[in-house]
């Protein structure tokens, strides 16, 4: 927990003195927050390393989708079948299935697929392995990139859960002027204000990254930045 709370407040200092996301992507702070952008994702190698990894898999993807014996595994086989099923619907169909489709794979650690503390999963180890609270949003979040979703419209977010005192990552998506959680934890899709357990640390898509604080922070940090 001490380390999440750490890269919090390191990407705070990173991403400037003042939030900007608002004025930039138009979109609600998330769960009440101050937001602090940054545009460089250099300060989260592992999400880097996915989106690396990710764009490593095409061809692998690409080859699925074109004959069925070559999918690396009956989930990607499937994953891709219910991508194209989805392809053209309405996004609310897009999100509950999509949704649906990931928290149907069993909850397993990073210790028992990785035998490490953490690891963040590309959606094709994902589907041979399942995985964790990151890899159910990493997968949510592929399958919505793939299905024509712009990045701006998605983050993932890591948080505190403070009613299980516990490290969590959801997918957020923007919809409507509204931000809508996507959780392992549920099917249900629900906008944030109806969710108060949850303090997010950061959070981050392909075009930039954020930091969150809690809104005292930034009076403190705009009187600071005032001051001779």
């Amino acid at each position: 927990m001490r380390r999440f709370t750490l890269l919090a407040a390191a990407l705070v200092a990173a991403a400037g003195s003042l939030p900007t996301v608002s004025a930039r992507a138009a979109a609600p702070a998330l769960f009440g927050t101050a937001e602090f952008r940054a545009d460089s994702l250099a300060a989260l190698p592992q999400w880097r390393r996915v989106l690396d990894r990710m764009a490593a898999e095409s061809g692998a993807l690409a080859a699925c989708a074109r004959v069925h014996r070559s999918c690396p595994s009956p989930g990607a086989r499937d994953w891709l079948a219910l991508l194209r099923r989805l392809d053209g619907e309405p996004r609310w169909q897009q999100l509950r299935a999509v949704n649906r489709f990931a928290n149907d794979r069993p909850y397993r650690s990073d210790g028992e697929n990785y035998g490490r503390s953490d690891y963040w999963a590309t959606p094709l180890e994902f589907l041979r392995r399942s995985g964790d609270c990151e890899d159910y949003a990493i997968i949510k979040y592929a399958s919505l990139r793939r299905l024509g979703w712009p990045a701006e419209q998605l983050r993932l977010v890591v948080l505190k859960d403070v009613v299980r005192d516990l490290p969590h990552a959801v997918l957020v998506v923007y919809l409507g002027g509204t931000a809508y959680i996507l959780d392992n934890l549920t099917d249900a899709i629900l906008p944030q204000e109806r969710i108060t357990h949850y303090v997010p640390y950061y959070s981050v898509n392909e075009v930039a990254r954020w930091a969150h604080a809690p809104q005292d922070s930034l009076v403190v940090t705009m009187t600071a930045s005032a001051r001779p």
